[in-house]
């Protein structure tokens, strides 16, 4: 029995390739993957953030304070846009970089004064993670380790996670 090949030198599918299945919708025969793709990155980043927040805490340098504090949020902002945002199409379309700060105020303006209040403190963040022993003061590491807290709870009730609160309060 001859078969025949095609231009590539390769034999043709018995079968038609199966169609592609959409993210997030259910696979024929395998429900248990149609959770939505978002959840356990979210999850996951939220829990990034609980670790940098204890991380922050238990710096005892005000700019590694204050870098880990940072990066805490940015953490928690990143679990928001794994929920919420979605890539722009078209083809061959780049966009520039931009910041996460903006893109949260974007897709969660309810979260826009934060990302607001967050966008302001990078530059201190960039100059605390450089080493600079002047970028900032042991209560503006303090103030931030809080707000930071605070925003994961809101970032956590936004997304419908339960919040228990990590640092204890005086």
């Amino acid at each position: 029995m001859t078969t025949t090949t095609s231009r590539l030198g390769r034999a043709p599918a018995a079968e038609p390739a199966p169609a592609r299945t959409p993210v997030g919708q259910p696979r024929p025969g395998r429900p248990e993957l149609a959770v939505r793709t978002s959840a356990l990155p979210a999850a996951t980043l939220l829990a990034l953030s609980r670790r940098g927040l204890v991380e922050a805490a238990s710096a005892s340098h005000p700019v590694d304070r204050y870098a880990a504090a940072h990066l805490a949020a940015l953490r928690s902002a990143a679990a928001v846009l794994a929920c919420r945002a979605r890539p722009t199409s078209g083809p061959g379309r780049r966009s520039r970089p931009t910041s996460a700060w903006v893109l949260l105020a974007a897709v969660a303006p309810e979260l826009g004064e934060w990302a607001d209040f967050f966008a302001a403190g990078a530059r201190k963040r960039a100059a605390a993670e450089a080493g600079v022993p002047s970028a900032v003061t042991a209560r503006e590491a303090d103030d931030l380790l809080r707000d930071a807290e605070t925003f994961l709870a809101v970032v956590e009730t936004t997304l419908g996670h339960a919040h228990q609160p990590l640092l204890a309060t005086s």
